[in-house]
């Protein structure tokens, strides 16, 4: 059953966005090519384009954001989620997972890592990214205000900095291989 809040959502972005950020098409162009690939969080699928494998697996919690995706990649797998529930996928299933712009927005991250995880082949590689928050977001949240600097209808629910990020994969049982910021995005690149 896909999530009805995201289709919502998803139904306010326009068909035609044009390409994805350019940090973020670079970042998943970075990859080195896998054998087997999931997209979780896929959207509508403009960074799964970019990733290099030899079969690829789109999945999203909303079906509006799955149909945009499935009509750009017809060669690739299509999984609809559940929020917050294990994902209806193998154990040891892809050396690639992607998540990007996706942790945010998730109510149950210990669930997904360790879902993440468990579908990962050992030394698989989960490339994530998500928006970079720090010191200088507190310290805006100081002089702004928390309610100016957080946006109470934003769907994000959760703001991480690098330093807990690399604290949260590394509970979660990854090896954070390589994590950067660019253009206000955190981007890892952790193995099982």
């Amino acid at each position: 059953m896909s999530s009805r809040y995201d289709d919502e959502l998803w139904s306010l972005v326009p068909e035609r966005r044009g390409p994805p950020p350019r940090h973020l098409a670079a970042f998943v162009s970075s990859l080195t090519p896998a054998g087997r690939a999931l997209d979780l969080g896929c959207g509508d699928g403009r960074l799964s384009e970019a990733i290099e494998a030899d079969s690829l697996t789109i999945a999203d919690v909303s079906e509006a954001a799955l149909t945009r995706a499935r009509a750009r990649l017809p060669h690739a797998s299509a999984v609809a989620l559940e929020p917050d529930a294990p994902l209806p996928l193998c154990d040891n299933a892809f050396d690639l997972v992607l998540c990007t712009e996706t942790l945010e927005h998730v109510r149950d991250v210990q669930l997904l890592l360790s879902e993440i995880r468990r579908v990962l082949c050992p030394e698989g590689r989960l490339a994530l990214t998500t928006p970079a928050h720090g010191r200088l977001t507190g310290l805006a949240a100081a002089v702004r205000g928390f309610e100016r600097q957080f946006d109470p209808l934003s769907p994000h629910l959760r703001f991480l900095s690098r330093r807990s990020l690399a604290r949260l994969l590394d509970a979660m049982g990854f090896e954070v291989r390589r994590l950067s910021r660019e253009a206000g995005t955190l981007l890892a690149v952790a193995t099982r």
